[in-house]
């Protein structure tokens, strides 16, 4: 441990207030469970299977905060299996996760599953939530080339206003630690480790399918740009055309790759919900069979009546379970009774476009050629750092794709978790903003403000050697002198950080 802290001191303090972050949280849920009482919400909760025992209940105390709303699919899958249709919007990874920690765990006292279930789901997202913040750590210090504002962003990462989904049963911390890490591995050139990193992000979430752009547009420029300067002769048209099918099929590999996990997941549903004779009607309890039949759940052997969606060209459960279940498509949530919703996803909204505009403001050029052209900077090897640096376009546009979509084709309150664990955009941007304008932090960091704004002073650096300072907790002690900007950044994270807490871990409505 001593020899790692000192070889790098701002990895050592991102992992330390993660975990403390991580640690706070749950103390913090705990209370929060035992002091409000659970809101009666519509929301999925199975019958609890076997006697509960003296243990169970403790648990249930001090982590039943961690299996609310999402995370009840999350746990029942890890228990019984996909014996529900709807339960098929979850994809797989995190529940197989979940299952095999608990099978693992060494436990001294008798539990029932769920029991063990929350009890891995509390461990596994502890470790992942760390692991994502490191990841995130090292990404930045690839793409920014600003240690210090990859640090902080690293740091705000562990206060995300999507916390809590970090912390409970749900599959937001590995979803972001496999994203992370194989945007980082991809960046460092390691294009098998990224791709297969991006393939498990798929199996965790829907939306990592998306990340297959982040492969082939890291493809594609690397040709246009070895084409640049270069004129072909007819004798080389040959070879060109080659590379061009070389790189047309390796495209098709890495998309077909990268959804493997997700196409595999439909297959296995479409088997198990639409083939005859799975003959699962007997396993299955009536308890669960009679709240199957009071809220018209589907059960996976039960009936003779194929479900829809098994008939259709291309049978694909996810889809349909966004449809019919909770009524997901284009501007079906622009309705008056969802303004409260829209209000809860403003601030991400206006941060993250915020982000975009500042981008393409400060690139414009590179924003219209689509980062395909070599600018002058990077001819002659000093090309611009920071957030408004070259290397951030894609990710800028991947995080302005998933604002879109998510406004306008999804329930607008989960974009915060939503971007929150699928781009590092969020927390770039905010250490962007803070290091540029907070006059606190001009003296904590080697990298000067891109305005020009002298240092403030002469501390050590976060980034040199000593101890690393944590420019956040710094933030925090100075709260009545810092600008009324940061504390705007800060208050959003934080307040949802703790709102989300109080509200998500009761029953509550929340993002």
């Amino acid at each position: 441990m001593e020899l790692w802290s000192r070889a790098d001191p701002q990895l050592r303090e991102v992992v330390w207030f993660s975990l403390r972050c991580r640690a706070l949280a749950l103390l913090l849920q705990a209370v929060f469970n035992v002091l409000i009482p659970d809101h009666a919400a519509d929301a999925f909760s199975p019958p609890r299977s076997g006697p509960w025992g003296l243990w169970d209940a403790l648990l249930e105390r001090l982590l039943g905060g961690l299996g609310r709303w999402d995370a009840e699919h999350f746990l029942f899958i890890a228990e019984r299996g996909y014996l529900l249709e709807h339960n098929c919007a979850f994809l797989p990874l995190f529940p197989l996760g979940l299952r095999l920690l608990a099978a693992l765990l060494p436990c001294p006292v008798p539990l029932q599953p769920r029991s063990r279930l929350l009890l891995a789901a509390a461990l596994l997202n502890a470790l992942l939530a760390v692991l994502a913040a490191a990841a995130l750590l090292a990404l930045g210090r690839a793409v920014l080339r600003r240690p210090s504002q990859a640090f902080l962003a690293a740091l705000l990462f562990s206060v995300s206003p999507a916390g809590v989904f970090m912390a409970a049963a749900y599959s937001e911390s590995a979803f972001a630690a496999l994203a992370f890490g194989a945007m980082w591995q991809l960046e460092k050139g390691r294009g098998w480790l990224s791709g297969l990193l991006f393939a498990l992000a798929a199996g965790a979430r829907a939306n990592g399918m998306v990340n297959a752009g982040f492969v082939l547009y890291s493809r594609g420029r690397r040709f246009v740009l070895r084409l640049q300067g270069t004129a072909a002769s007819p004798r080389e048209l040959p070879v060109l055309w080659k590379q061009v099918l070389s790189l047309v099929c390796s495209a098709a590999l890495v998309c077909a790759g990268i959804s493997l996990p997700f196409a595999l997941f439909q297959y296995y549903a479409y088997v198990r919900f639409c083939e005859p004779g799975t003959g699962l009607a007997q396993s299955v309890p009536e308890a669960l069979l009679q709240l199957a039949r009071d809220k018209g759940y589907r059960v996976a052997g039960v009936g003779e009546a194929k479900p829809p969606w098994c008939s259709q060209r291309f049978p694909l459960v996810y889809s349909y379970i966004q449809d019919a279940y909770w009524n997901v498509g284009f501007l079906r949530y622009f309705e008056l009774r969802q303004i409260p919703n829209f209000l809860l996803a403003l601030p991400v909204t206006l941060l993250c476009s915020w982000a975009a505009w500042t981008y393409v403001s400060a690139n414009p050029r590179h924003c219209l050629t689509l980062g395909l052209e070599r600018s002058k900077g990077e001819e002659r090897g000093k090309a611009r750092d920071g957030f408004c640096g070259p290397a951030v376009f894609v990710y800028v546009v991947h995080s302005t794709a998933l604002l879109a979509f998510g406004f306008f084709c999804m329930h607008v309150q989960v974009l915060t978790r939503f971007l929150g664990s699928s781009s590092p955009i969020l927390y770039w941007f905010s250490a962007h903003l803070l290091l540029e304008h907070e006059p606190l932090l001009w003296s904590t960091g080697s990298d000067k403000p891109a305005s020009g704004k002298p240092p403030l002073g002469k501390s050590h650096s976060s980034c040199g050697k000593g101890t690393s300072d944590n420019p956040v907790v710094r933030l925090l002690l100075n709260w009545r002198s810092i600008t009324p900007l940061s504390k705007s950044i800060l208050g959003f994270f934080l307040g949802y950080w703790l709102l989300g807490l109080v509200l998500h871990c009761n029953f509550l409505p929340w993002t």
